[in-house]
């Protein structure tokens, strides 16, 4: 820890923490407030705060000229987004999550204000976007930068970040226990009582502060009555929500990959960021006329939270809508992202696991109509099941599509096309719609990660720059005698022949004693240790995988994954290294215990 960082009691913490539930569960209100007048103006041409959740939005004055309103949105998002704050751009959780496994927790505060006013612009003036990952952005970026103003230690400041992000999807759907899974399933390396509480506070209180302004309504209220099933699950419909996991596994793919396919692509038009996202908005531009002219509503635009409604209400039943509807929208976010539009993946997911889940239901029903197929059961499971195969996050996606339509008789549906959209999605593509951004850039997210915070220490925090070179034409015994000469000897030495690096070996190496049996020429000569290659920006998660998997001794901090050369070597990692580190976490996180108990 350093002499600017400082730890805190868990009380401490934990009040910390319910301030920033306060604070994101207010900004949440006015975000959405905020989206509400822009989305009235730029759309309908009118002056409101009143949210189109429930409702379609109808046809607007403008006739065709609506093409052009998203594209006068996105110029001012590029504005907002180039000049003040580039993190702001896209859907928001990738760069929370860089910002936990590559920069400590920390966020610029500028961030918050700038994706609020970018965000809001890109989803009021009609790109096809969600509201969540904003707001989770804000909330992370509040509580990391309440954190970086009161000196906290780096696992306290990514606690506090995660708090922010569970409040914000809390507070925006209305599903705190969503909220707190969202936290734990993609933003927290350590889930223990340290860090649990504080987020379990956040989320709770934001979502407190959210009902206070919206009520406690889910977000979606479902055709069919939610009364208890007395029966099982006849083989039909569970059959039937076996392929809306499988289908939407494949759904969720095509969704990762073809979000990656526009982001490169748009990014390699010779085109300035201005036209780049002028292009994009343009074609979703288009799309939402045509839909208009079709069936009298945009039906893409924004959150598509209407449009889900509207499936879950029974009004959109019809095969060829739900699959015009699924193939838009999913074009459409991707273009919308793609070219540089500010906004979640979370909405957008739902809407496509909801038409896609509804569509198979409505083609069952027509084969065999006695067996019970109902569009809004199969869209609810689709949901689950597309967010969960985009994200990753089972216990998220079930959890969370339950809180948005309290239906209880599904989860065991919901629970089985979860898992097999995961697997699905897995079999194709490692990363999800979250980690296919970073993973692009280098920097991966580890999948198994709930152990202790040290798995986001890098690998420039914790090696050996002490560096020792000897030339490897000496024999064992030269080599043993300089090392010893040495005033502290070294534990690790490089080999070197002239300017190349040809090996590694240790002390302990040169001074055990060679194995019985082997030959005068072995014996005297230099005993090498097997080491592999890491970055300084490495996580320690994946050096010790490295490490584990070469079955290696000694990892090489370099810059660049080429051979290095002699001197070009910035440090060295051995498993005592990484031992030492995750000892020192436990040990931090002891005395801030011991705190706690002495009244801290």
């Amino acid at each position: 820890m350093t002499e600017t960082e400082k730890g805190i009691g868990i009380l401490r913490l934990s009040l910390i923490a319910v301030a920033v539930g306060v604070v994101t569960g207010i900004v949440a209100i006015l975000f959405r407030w905020l989206i509400a007048v822009l989305h009235n103006a730029l759309l309908l041409g009118t002056l409101s705060v009143e949210e189109p959740t429930r409702q379609l939005t109808p046809l607007g004055p403008w006739g065709a000229g609506v093409i052009l309103v998203p594209v006068l949105g996105g110029l001012g998002v590029v504005f907002l987004v180039r000049n003040f704050a580039p993190e702001a751009r896209g859907g928001g959780v990738p760069e929370v999550m860089d910002a936990i496994y590559y920069r400590e927790g920390q966020i610029r505060p500028k961030v918050a204000v700038v994706k609020s006013l970018a965000s809001a612009l890109s989803i009021g003036s009609g790109a096809s976007v969600g509201r969540e990952g904003p707001i989770i952005q804000i909330g992370s970026a509040f509580g990391s930068s309440v954190a970086q103003a009161l000196g906290l230690a780096a696992w306290q400041r990514i606690t506090l970040l995660a708090c922010g992000a569970g409040a914000g999807i809390a507070a925006t759907f209305n599903t705190p226990l969503g909220g707190v899974m969202f936290a734990i399933e993609l933003m927290m390396p350590e889930v223990s009582a340290r860090t649990f509480l504080p987020v379990v506070l956040a989320t709770g209180t934001a979502t407190y502060i959210g009902r206070l302004f919206y009520g406690a309504d889910p977000l979606f209220f479902v055709a069919f009555a939610a009364l208890p099933e007395v029966e099982p699950l006849n083989a039909a419909r569970m059959a039937g929500f076996v392929a809306v996991g499988l289908l939407c596994g494949i759904g969720a793919y095509a969704f990762v990959r073809l979000l990656a396919f526009f982001d490169s692509l748009f990014g390699r038009l010779p085109l300035n960021a201005y036209l780049q996202h002028a292009l994009g908005m343009a074609v979703v531009g288009v799309a939402m006329y045509v839909l208009a002219l079709a069936y009298g509503h945009y039906l893409i635009e924004g959150t598509g939270h209407a449009t889900i409604q509207a499936v879950l209400g029974g009004e959109i039943t019809a095969v060829t809508m739900l699959a015009v509807l699924f193939v838009a929208k999913l074009f459409a976010t991707a273009i919308s992202l793609g070219s540089g539009a500010a906004g979640g993946i979370f909405s957008p997911a739902l809407l496509l696991g909801g038409t896609l889940g509804g569509l198979l239901a409505a083609v069952l029903d027509t084969l065999w109509p006695d067996a019970g197929f109902t569009v809004p059961e199969f869209a609810i499971v689709g949901m689950a099941a597309m967010i969960g195969g985009a994200t990753g996050a089972a216990m998220t996606a079930i959890v969370t599509i339950f809180e948005l339509t309290r239906d209880y008789n599904i989860i065991v549906p919901m629970i089985l096309a979860t898992a097999l959209a995961i697997g699905i999605r897995r079999v194709f593509s490692a990363e999800s719609i979250y980690t296919i951004k970073l993973a692009a850039r280098g920097h991966y997210i580890p999948k198994e990660r709930h152990t202790n915070m040290f798995l986001v220490r890098h690998a420039d925090e914790v090696m050996d720059t002490e560096i020792v070179y000897l030339p490897a034409s000496l024999d064992r015994s030269s080599a043993l005698r300089m090392v010893e000469a040495m005033e502290a000897p070294p534990r690790f030495i490089l080999l070197h022949r002239g300017n190349r690096l040809v090996g590694a070996t240790s002390h302990q190496l040169l001074a055990a004693p060679p194995e019985a049996g082997t030959g005068e020429a072995a014996q005297e000569a230099i005993p090498r240790l097997p080491y592999v290659l890491a970055e300084p920006e490495d996580i320690l998660n994946d050096v010790m995988q490295r490490l584990g998997s070469e079955e290696a001794e000694l990892a090489l901090v370099v810059e660049g994954r080429a051979r290095p050369r002699v001197g070009e070597v910035c440090g060295l990692i051995s498993p005592d290294d990484v031992g030492q580190e995750v000892l020192r976490s436990f040990q931090e996180g002891g005395e801030i215990a011991s705190s706690h108990r002495d009244g801290g």
